[in-house]
């Protein structure tokens, strides 16, 4: 098989387009001229307006993993175990309702500054490992479909193509940060709606493939597998585990929370999570009908050579969607579609690598370069930490991406860590007053524990607990990480519970309290909204004389200078008294100077 031409061409083509217009996006974060800022590259500057917004927030999830493990899966097991489009876009929904209201009301930069503020700065730097895992499992299943991609149209290696686009989508995250990131995403987005679209009616007539609607299963179609599926009575219990998996593991991502706290309002952060959850489901519908027809096609009389009794086999079944478009359309739309699905999934990688770094930079090595030298980090090193945290996720994700052959396993496989360890810990920090950082050690401890005595054949882990229902072939048939979620959740109340019972009453004495949870020692956190470490008041004594506090006003925060506050300690509420008026972004307005201040 010869280099395909056309496709060649549309590469170049989309990824100029997609790079020029990140090489554009970068001059709003000032990068051209050397005066960007790390919150102008995490965060945007908190300019991301609704439709923009609602263009990155679904790209950021519709990438190469996701439209290229739709279709292979449609093929491997059938439409019914197409989980992943309907939990990632309930994920975003519930998302909205419970969390994007409270997590930009608070001004965060990162999904862990609620962990630094709520337990202190090592739980939060811990709390970091599941957050990479998830991270990098992601970017390794963008980077997997993308080598696929490049593989069907160069006719080379798997994981030469692998290389090279990891290469390329370095090379590009590198240039700026979130303004590039979302204005790319809105190409992306249009991409793949036109390649995508435009190719499932030619795939549909092409001589080589039969309705969909006749099932493959049937006695007509000499396919031995149906593209509906079915669930099986004795997979409920695993149907049900994934399903979870999808929906509430989908919530704790920095990619999702990215997109939120640079939102203008509290209004449009909201807004975007429901229209998110809607374009996740409504843009795979065109995989899911590429993976139908590619169940439904003879291969025999296309110029696949590798087809096995007219299918796909098994270790090529990531490629089902380059395949179709392949093998199944005229060279012009190959042009569009591959072109476009390769674009895609390229500006895909740089979401996942930049809430990476961002996290890192700010969560692990910002706290531990103030613990070490009694100094914030500056902006240029912030930014260059997460230039060569960036680097190092691109060559992890590498790895896993070469290693893993399965695109739908690895996107289903990011959402595990998180959903088991990450979730309660988000509950507990934003919905839970009384946890504290022993019960969130207890609930990460537990909760890892029983995910990894579970088993993951995938990873090569046996499991050591046999929860009902095993099956030697098939492995766990309980919704054993459901039950580990659980197990980690009530690990953190409970924990939270039996140290202040024991600190408190004496038990322990309060000069063991080395997370400060129960002491009047100050203990150093990260700003929600400035990158000056800052000193926790345990006592009203203890707030400085000059101290005003700022009562922010939503809709002009963006536009104001962070650094002329003075003492804005963000660790301090106002009391609301009953003089105050409700504004209209839902906070407090003073009418006189407040008297009194709390601790969050």
């Amino acid at each position: 098989m010869a280099i395909h031409i056309p496709g060649l061409i549309a590469i170049i083509v989309f990824y100029l387009l997609i790079l020029g217009v990140g090489l554009w996006a970068a001059r709003k974060t000032g990068l051209k001229k050397g005066q960007s800022n790390s919150e102008e590259v995490m965060l945007a500057g908190r300019d991301i307006g609704l439709l923009v917004g609602c263009f990155t927030i679904t790209a950021t999830w519709v990438g190469g993993g996701f439209i290229n493990g739709s279709s292979e899966i449609i093929v491997l097991s059938g439409l019914v175990w197409c989980q992943a489009p309907v939990g990632y876009g309930l994920s975003l929904a519930f998302g909205g309702v419970f969390f994007a209201d409270k997590m930009r009301r608070s001004r965060y930069n990162t999904m862990l500054d609620p962990f630094n503020r709520k337990y202190g700065d090592l739980m939060g730097a811990l709390l970091y490992i599941p957050a990479l895992l998830g991270e990098m499992f992601w970017s390794a299943a963008i980077l997997s479909a993308l080598g696929a991609t490049l593989a069907v149209i160069l006719d080379i290696d798997t994981t030469i193509s692998i290389i090279i686009s990891a290469g390329i989508s370095l090379m590009y995250t590198l240039v700026g940060g979130l303004y590039s990131v979302a204005y790319t995403d809105v190409v992306q987005l249009i991409c793949i709606f036109v390649g995508l679209w435009v190719s499932v009616p030619f795939a549909m007539t092409n001589p080589a493939s039969r309705s969909i609607i006749v099932d493959s299963s049937s006695s007509s179609s000499s396919s031995s597998s149906s593209w509906i599926g079915e669930v099986a009575t004795t997979d409920i219990g695993i149907y049900m585990d994934t399903f979870l998996l999808l929906i509430f593991g989908g919530i704790p991502w920095q990619v999702y929370f990215q997109r939120v706290l640079s939102a203008r309002t509290v209004k449009v952060a909201r807004i975007l999570s429901f229209v998110g959850g809607f374009g996740c489901m409504f843009m795979a519908v065109p995989a899911v009908l590429i993976g139908a027809i590619a169940a439904n096609t003879d291969w025999n009389q296309t110029a696949y050579d590798k087809q096995i009794n007219g299918s796909i086999p098994s270790d090529e079944l990531g490629l089902t969607l380059p395949l179709v478009l392949r093998y199944l359309t005229p060279d012009a739309v190959s042009f569009i579609g591959l072109g476009a699905v390769s674009a895609a999934v390229m500006s895909s990688t740089d979401s996942s690598l930049l809430s990476a770094s961002s996290m890192f930079a700010r969560n692990v090595f910002g706290v531990v370069y103030a613990r070490c030298t009694k100094k914030k980090t500056s902006d240029r090193m912030t930014i260059w930490v997460m230039r060569f945290t960036q680097f190092a996720m691109a060559c992890c994700a590498c790895a896993m991406a070469i290693t893993v052959k399965s695109i739908y396993y690895l996107f289903y496989l990011c959402s595990d860590p998180v959903f088991v360890i990450l979730f309660p810990q988000l509950t507990c920090a934003v919905y839970l007053r009384d946890t504290n950082a022993y019960g969130s050690l207890l609930g990460f401890l537990i909760g890892l524990i029983f995910r990894l005595l579970g088993g993951e054949p995938g990873l090569g882990l046996p499991p050591t607990i046999i929860y009902p229902w095993y099956d030697e072939e098939a492995g766990q048939r309980f919704p054993f990480r459901a039950l580990s979620m659980l197990i980690s959740l009530v690990t953190v109340i409970g924990g939270s519970y039996l140290f202040h019972v024991l600190f408190k009453n004496g038990f322990i004495p309060i000069e063991y309290d080395i997370f400060n949870s129960f002491s009047d020692k100050p203990r150093t956190i990260l700003a929600t909204y400035a990158t000056t470490p800052v000193e926790v008041a345990k006592q009203p004594s203890d707030v400085p004389a000059d101290y005003q506090p700022y009562i922010a006003d939503d809709l002009h925060e963006r536009k104001v200078n962070l650094s002329k506050r003075g003492h804005d300690n963000p660790v301090f509420q106002p009391e609301p008294a009953p003089s105050h008026k409700l504004g209209n972004n839902g906070e407090f307005v003073a009418k006189r100077p407040l008297s009194t201040v709390t601790r969050l």
